[in-house]
């Protein structure tokens, strides 16, 4: 009688050089808060929330719930208010006004996002409530220089309505002005150039035009051209 093998099947093992793929670092707060910066969905959201917002009877102090968490130190809190107070900044900056002492120390936050918000908030509040804005005036000085581009350019803005608004700021706010227009790249100058130079009246404009006019040689000829001819001033010619 014939016998019937019983046949075993060995599984493989592994391979000792195969290794399992490293999991992936998990982001940093300003990289969680940037990660989705042009997602639509977060747009629609952020749109919505603002409408529904606007829409509620206890809107301020909703508004202030949501500036309370600008500085929160997680970044999905911080950045989700900031997308919100951002489109409620579009469609009723007032409600922000009463906020300038989170915007001021939001415009060097390390969320981008935030900044974002604080660099077009602010312009837009030093134009309706400048006085508001001008009790922040030394922090909104000092942060300047440690600011990143876009906090930078908001503060340019700021001080400029600041300046349009009363003529009594430029004093307090001509050395901050020069120090930006001094070190701007060609292509800031030109932009800071046609903001700041129109909010100056008398002396101080006089000053601020001489440094924007002594910068004309060194920096890219296209970007001096544009400035000369705003300036209605003819370039000297280069060697």
């Amino acid at each position: 009688m014939a016998t019937t093998k019983k046949t075993t099947r060995k599984t493989a093992k592994p391979s000792k050089s195969a290794k399992s793929p490293a999991p992936e670092a998990p982001l940093d707060a300003t990289e969680v808060a940037d990660a989705d910066v042009d997602s639509d969905a977060d747009a629609k959201g952020s749109a919505k929330a603002a409408a529904e917002l606007l829409g509620a009877p206890d809107a301020a102090a909703r508004v202030t719930e949501m500036a309370e968490q600008l500085l929160d130190e997680r970044a999905t809190v911080s950045t989700k208010a900031a997308r919100v107070l951002h489109e409620v900044l579009q469609a009723q900056p007032e409600l922000l006004g009463p906020h300038v002492d989170k915007l001021a120390k939001g415009i060097t936050a390390s969320n981008k996002r935030v900044v974002q918000l604080a660099a077009d908030a602010l312009p837009s509040v030093a134009k309706i409530a400048p006085a508001r804005v001008a009790k922040h005036l030394e922090l909104l000085k000092r942060s300047f220089e440690p600011a990143i581009e876009a906090g930078r350019d908001g503060l340019v803005r700021t001080f400029a309505n600041l300046c349009i608004a009363s003529v009594a700021y430029q004093k307090r706010l001509e050395p901050v002005l020069t120090l930006a227009l001094q070190g701007a790249d060609g292509k800031t100058l030109q932009r800071w150039s046609e903001i700041v130079l129109p909010a100056l009246k008398g002396e101080p404009h006089a000053r601020a035009r001489a440094v924007v006019e002594d910068r004309l040689d060194r920096i890219p000829r296209r970007y001096a051209t544009e400035i000369a001819t705003s300036l209605g001033i003819r370039l000297r010619v280069r060697y």
